[in-house]
């Protein structure tokens, strides 16, 4: 949905993801680097519900996808009725999340039953391609966005190749902790992007020189700028905002990184990893 709940939501589940894989991530690697290996995945340990980040994943994303549909009502069409036309974009976010679903339920089927059983880079593989989904969704779904907002759709895609790559290098690399902590700080700068979006285009933090338009009772807004310069004001603005929620990611993550290797790590062995990087960069 083109609105402020229709970002939150799903940014809220991609931010709560994204921040569990990081924290995941580098714990893996401090407890025993030479044994790390990238998870498409991360269990909960034994004091917790050790699949929470799978289910959180398929419930969200269902959740999420049933919104979409309750606003699009596409049983609408076995009365006759049809699909509104303003609802159609309710339509593609819906069949986007149904491959975060499906990725969740395969991992799910994967982990609890001896009927599909799918290795770490098979599932990253499946994670790459929801993502894969979701930017061809919004590259194609954003030529209908002018403006603003289509500009903060543009920023969004970058973001989103890159976690994409950074799924599939761990799928082809196992053993690559950059590709797997990348993927986790890419996943939490999206849900962070998507809260932004909500708060710039649909809620308290629109730039000044610019306004909303609704065309009619239930459709989305559409965000017009007064002149070239508040256009590019605004355009700054946004560049900044991801910026500077880049920069919290990476701040989060070395916070992760020194917590889990004071809790978790072995120092020899950091410092070994550390000195055989340091080695073969400089030959």
């Amino acid at each position: 949905m083109g609105d402020f709940v229709g970002h939150v939501l799903p940014g809220t589940l991609l931010l709560a993801v994204g921040l569990w894989r990081v924290w995941a991530s580098v714990a893996r690697f401090a407890a025993d680097p030479a044994a790390f290996r990238v998870r498409a995945w991360n269990p909960v340990p034994a004091a917790g519900p050790r699949l929470l980040e799978l289910h959180v994943v398929a419930g969200g994303a269902f959740l999420d996808m049933c919104v979409e549909l309750y606003y699009a009502n596409p049983l609408r069409v076995l009365t006759g009725g049809g699909v509104d036309p303003g609802h159609l974009g309710g339509l593609e976010h819906a069949s986007m999340l149904l491959m975060f679903f499906l990725f969740g339920a395969l991992a799910l089927v994967s982990e609890k039953t001896r009927y599909l059983p799918l290795s770490d880079g098979a599932l990253s593989l499946v994670f790459a391609s929801a993502f894969t989904a979701e930017f061809l969704l919004f590259y194609f779904h954003s030529t209908t966005h002018a403006g603003l907002e289509g500009y903060y759709h543009r920023l969004l895609l970058a973001v989103l190749a890159l976690c994409i790559a950074a799924l599939v290098a761990g799928a082809l690399l196992p053993a690559s902790f950059p590709a797997d902590l990348g993927a986790g700080v890419l996943i939490a700068v999206q849900g962070l992007w998507f809260y932004q979006a909500a708060l710039a285009l649909y809620g308290p933090m629109l730039p000044a020189g610019c306004v909303r338009h609704f065309d009619s009772p239930h459709s989305d807004a559409r965000i017009e700028c007064h002149g070239g310069t508040a256009q590019e004001r605004a355009e700054q603005l946004a560049n900044f905002q991801l910026f500077g929620l880049v920069f919290l990611a990476f701040v989060y993550a070395l916070g992760c990184y020194a917590v889990a290797a004071a809790r978790y790590g072995n120092n020899l062995e950091l410092t070994t990893v550390h000195h055989t990087h340091v080695a073969a960069t400089a030959m």
